[in-house]
């Protein structure tokens, strides 16, 4: 057998109904305010890999619209990474100016009046510091912390610097699938990121199921994969399934071909996929294209041999969206890895200039207010969940 068997998904899930989706969540600003303040400073968001804090004093600013706020994440002398508000205990100036971007210091120092923080966040420097009153104490002034915590090599934050529950927590039994994987083996990375004024619903819904695939990607995988999940499995607010090539999939063109023979790292390559944690493709079929992961609310991790990418969509307002989309390989050995490994991300990456082709559209059309619900089949049980584990926190 290549594949399994495909599920019924609705009557595995009962839970999750048949009914139409409203659209409301996807045009409502008032639901878009109840996501920020009820979801997304509520959990825990995927910020950064390990590779990019590689010594100490390494840091990283990043700017996070949802949190009304930009996050510097620093590995300290001692290699713990932590997180804090880019916000000047004096009168609230950004300490690192840039909008975004990656250093490394051995403190930081606010451009405003020269108040300087150590790697722990600590301040340790005032100028004119005997100007100040009793009521001032330095050591109740450093950086305010956010929590932070790595898994398998990806660091996330929480906006609570003590949250009620910890990562390992809530990722759950969806982490405990996925990892085991060699993350921190490939470090050649590819990034595209954009801004999409769509929802962020949207731009994810888009790569959440393959009924897509035989429109939508008939360019870039003509008759490669097929239009059904499997093994799927719901771990409370996160989601996984397997993607299959077809049993016959394609001839591959002669380009196609020699990548393949030169190395593994295509999408549309079929062989045996081994480096695999093992609850994702347990029967190792050669058939099987990649693991479709999402942890909530908005990081996708999508694994297979011999590379892996994701996806995250960072609300900007409620129909602006960045979207950032990674490839990770390993390092080439050779010249033929090398173009092996650049034919496949070309390839990728036109795929997801297609599926961030219809997004913005889709926006559009649904803000006319011509259609009031969504309706989806069964091979879209990823979407149906999704919109019910975000409305539980925006209702509940």
């Amino acid at each position: 057998m290549n594949k399994p068997v495909a599920s019924r998904w609705a009557q595995q899930f009962p839970q999750l109904g048949t009914d139409p989706v409203p659209v409301e969540a996807l045009l409502s600003d008032e639901y878009f305010q109840r996501e920020k303040e009820r979801l997304f400073k509520r959990t825990w968001l995927k910020l950064a890999r390990v590779e990019e804090l590689p010594a100490a004093g390494s840091w990283k600013l990043k700017p996070l619209p949802i949190w009304d706020s930009s996050i510097i994440l620093v590995r300290g002398q001692d290699g713990q990474i932590r997180g804090f508000h880019n916000t000047c205990s004096h009168r609230g100036n950004r300490v690192i100016w840039a909008q975004d971007g990656h250093g490394k210091d051995r403190r930081f120092s606010c451009h405003f009046h020269g108040w300087t923080y150590n790697l722990k966040g600590e301040l340790t420097h005032v100028p004119q510091e005997d100007e100040f009153f009793d009521s001032f104490c330095k050591a109740d002034n450093g950086l305010a912390p956010v929590a932070v915590d790595v898994w398998e090599g990806f660091i996330f934050a929480h906006l609570d610097p003590q949250p009620a529950v910890s990562l390992k927590a809530y990722l759950g039994e969806a982490a405990a699938r996925l990892s085991g994987f060699p993350y921190g083996e490939m470090t050649a990375v590819y990034a595209y990121r954009t801004v999409l004024n769509c929802n962020w619903k949207i731009a994810q819904d888009a790569f959440s199921e393959a009924y897509h695939v035989t429109t939508i990607h008939a360019g870039s995988f003509p008759e490669g994969f097929s239009a059904k999940l499997y093994d799927v499995q719901l771990f409370g607010p996160h989601r996984t399934s397997a993607v299959y090539m077809d049993d016959k999939g394609p001839t591959p063109t002669p380009v196609a071909a020699l990548s393949h023979r030169l190395g593994t790292t295509s999408i549309a390559k079929r062989g045996t996929r081994v480096a695999l944690p093992p609850g994702v493709n347990p029967t190792r079929s050669p058939n099987f294209a990649f693991e479709l992961s999402v942890l909530f609310p908005n990081f996708l991790v999508h694994i297979m041999d011999g590379l892996y990418f994701t996806h995250q969509f960072h609300p900007l307002s409620v129909d602006q969206t960045l979207w950032e989309g990674i490839q990770y390989f390993p390092p080439p050995r050779s010249a033929g890895e090398r173009f092996s490994q650049e034919y496949g991300q070309v390839l990728q990456r036109n795929a997801w200039l297609e599926d961030t082709a219809t997004m913005e559209a889709t926006h559009a059309a649904l803000k006319s207010g011509a259609k009031k619900v969504m309706h989806l089949q069964d091979q879209e049980v990823l979407l149906r969940h999704h919109y019910q584990a975000v409305d539980e926190y925006v209702r509940g």
